[in-house]
């Protein structure tokens, strides 16, 4: 691990049914960076999120979280990891406190500290008010801030964002956006933001962009976005990007 990088990956490839969905991807997170991931639908971010979540293993390369390789030491790898994935995992039939008492569980942490997070948590995003609220009768934008607390209840310092904003109005969309990118500053959290929004990506330190399972740019948004000028390529798939306003 070099220093200040909090999560590697080496040269991934995966493959379903012999189509390929990730051809060599690459790609580093460090300390308080937030690092977006580009591309249109069917790029292979969601199989470059579920490789580096564990929910499945590459054909070829090797992931590491703080140090600690995801196939030979997953527990240990996925302890510093926090994930917010493109469909709600929450218990919609609980409560707020049910489903965030049941992800402290599942990390062993003791009753009252859990609860302590829990609320520091629910303040920090303004919803105090809400922990007794059935998650069916929330709104989707307070869905997604509910999955963020959980997300970093067990305190990670790697957070991964798969397609978060997905459904959400703008205003929504900003807020989470406003606040993931705080704890960055706040925290020295690594930041994966997955996105179809090149106005996601603009807030970013860096974006890597996916097209067809490989890397086809990776660097500073500017870079990016004066480079598209000149290429056809990058021209064509700014096209297919949705650009809502923020």
């Amino acid at each position: 691990m070099t220093e200040h990088s909090l999560l590697t990956a080496q040269g991934l490839h995966k493959a379903y049914g012999g189509k390929p969905a990730l051809r060599g991807v690459s790609l580093t997170l460090q300390a308080g960076e937030m690092l977006a991931l580009l591309g249109p639908n069917g790029a292979g971010k969601s199989t470059l999120l579920q490789l580096l979540t564990g929910l499945f293993s590459p054909d070829q390369g090797s992931i590491t979280v703080m140090g600690h390789d995801m196939q030979r030491q997953p527990s240990r790898a996925l302890a510093s990891l926090g994930v917010v994935f493109q469909q709600s995992a929450l218990d919609m039939d609980l409560s707020v406190m049910a489903n965030l008492l049941f992800h402290t569980d599942l990390h062993g942490l003791p009753r009252a500290l859990a609860r302590q997070r829990i609320a520091d948590g629910l303040a920090a995003v303004g919803l105090s008010d809400q922990a007794k609220a059935v998650v069916r009768s929330l709104s989707g934008g307070t869905r997604r801030k509910v999955e963020l607390v959980r997300a970093l209840l067990h305190q990670p310092q790697v957070l991964l964002m798969d397609e978060a904003t997905v459904g959400l109005d703008p205003a929504s969309r900003q807020q989470l956006l406003d606040t993931v990118r705080g704890l960055c500053r706040t925290r020295g959290m690594a930041v994966l933001w997955a996105t179809h929004l090149i106005e996601e990506a603009k807030v970013a330190d860096r974006l890597l962009l996916l097209h067809q399972g490989t890397v086809r740019f990776e660097g500073s948004i500017d870079a990016f976005m004066a480079a598209s000028q000149g290429d056809d390529f990058q021209t064509e798939v700014l096209r297919q990007l949705e650009k809502p306003g923020l």
